[in-house]
């Protein structure tokens, strides 16, 4: 069983890759205190955790049912992923606060997407959640799997509160810097998402025009 746990960990940690959520976590809680961006950080883990634990156990219904693919999820995070990387790469600012809208109400909002959905529970991690969710045939293993993605979102949330504070010791003039370098990071993580979901469309596309 600690094999399992230990192959569910790495897999886990592997596709929803903490490292690449920082960028992100970090250009949408400028200004933020440090009491915010620990809740942004919470509510964020939480609840893609729960989603992740909810489509592991109904995801396939869930898709099946709606008609929806893992394709299609891929293409819709690149674009978001990529309009949102072109705005930290200029220097803007990453959402857009609603008038008078408060600190409270725009964190939530933020937390849930897109640091929740689709960052830390994209279209990899609901997949693999799945199809692991398919290979446990017992209560045992199944437990193992939640345990995992419980683990996996605390890490994220610690990697992503480092982060924040590695950003905080460069100071102005290096957080902007870094700022855009990070803006181009999340444009190539959504470019790689667009085309890995478009492929699959492209290649019936092709199937299709050559049967």
């Amino acid at each position: 069983m600690q094999e399992i746990a230990l192959l569910y960990i790495t897999s886990f940690f592997t596709m929803i890759n903490p490292l690449g959520c920082i960028p992100l976590y970090i250009a949408l809680t400028q200004g933020f205190s440090s009491i915010q961006c620990r809740k942004v950080v919470i509510k964020a883990t939480v609840t893609a955790f729960i989603l992740l634990t909810l489509l592991a156990f109904a995801g396939q219904w869930v898709f099946a049912f709606f008609n929806i693919s893992i394709d299609g999820l891929k293409i819709v995070g690149g674009f978001i992923f990529f309009r949102m990387g072109y705005e930290m790469l200029s220097g803007r600012s990453v959402t857009k606060r609603i008038e008078n809208e408060s600190d409270t109400s725009f964190a939530n909002e933020i937390a849930i997407t897109p640091l929740a959905i689709p960052m830390i529970c994209g279209p990899g991690a609901i997949t693999m959640a799945i199809l692991f969710m398919e290979q446990a045939t017992d209560l045992q293993s199944q437990s193992i799997l939640i345990g995992s993605i419980a683990l996996v979102s605390i890490l994220t949330g610690f990697m992503l509160l480092a982060g924040k504070k590695i950003l905080n010791f460069l100071g102005d003039s290096g957080a902007k810097v870094m700022m855009r370098l990070m803006g181009l990071v999340v444009m190539l993580i959504g470019v790689e998402f667009f085309f890995t979901g478009v492929t699959p469309y492209v290649q019936k596309m092709l199937m299709i025009t050559a049967g």
